[in-house]
């Protein structure tokens, strides 16, 4: 089975964690998707790219979700959630995915 690329699985976690959250009202349910793909980019990070490369995109995958809800004041909550995801996205990537 091919593995999925951990620049989907961080975004997913971020674009699924948000729409779960939305969609039913429950955000400690979205918060749940939220962590358990974080978790599963994490893992795939510190195998391809190492722990030191693992622990900044776990860092960044973090504060993407916490810059996300001031941007959303300025520009829309799914456009943020979007941007956001995209910049973590690219970053996992250029990092851990490129190479692979």
């Amino acid at each position: 089975m091919a593995r999925v690329p951990s620049a989907v699985v961080a975004a997913g976690g971020l674009v699924g964690g948000y729409g779960v959250a939305r969609w039913t009202k429950k955000r400690q349910l979205g918060g749940a998707v939220l962590a358990v793909a974080g978790a599963a980019a994490a893992q795939q990070w510190r195998q391809q790219a190492g722990a030191r490369a693992a622990g900044a995109l776990t860092a960044a995958y973090v504060a993407a979700f916490a810059g996300s809800h001031p941007l959303a004041r300025k520009i829309g909550a799914w456009p943020s959630v979007f941007t956001v995801a995209g910049a973590v996205a690219v970053a996992s990537w250029a990092v851990a995915d490129r190479n692979t």
